[in-house]
């Protein structure tokens, strides 16, 4: 499989499912058990995993809105989350 259909794959799961397989990969990662090509294969696609869950995570966080209120505790008006705070 060429690298960018690993690429395609990869970007067409959910992050739960993509987080699922980044932990079993580093689960037979850190067994030991695995030949030195065959761990060179799956960091790789731990890599990408890793790649793809980051950038989920990033346009999540893009998505979240913090509530304004108002003086009486009311909410006023939604505005993007401020990262920085």
């Amino acid at each position: 499989m060429a690298k960018t259909e690993k690429g395609d794959e990869v970007a067409k799961l959910s992050f739960e499912q993509a987080l699922k397989e980044l932990e079993q990969i580093v689960g037979r990662l850190e067994s030991g058990d695995v030949e030195l090509e065959e761990s060179i294969a799956i960091y790789e696609r731990g890599e990408a995993l890793r790649a793809h869950c980051d950038a989920l995570l990033k346009t999540a966080e893009a998505k979240v809105e913090k509530i304004r209120l108002d003086a009486e505790g009311r909410p006023k008006a939604a505005e993007p989350l401020d990262v920085d705070d």
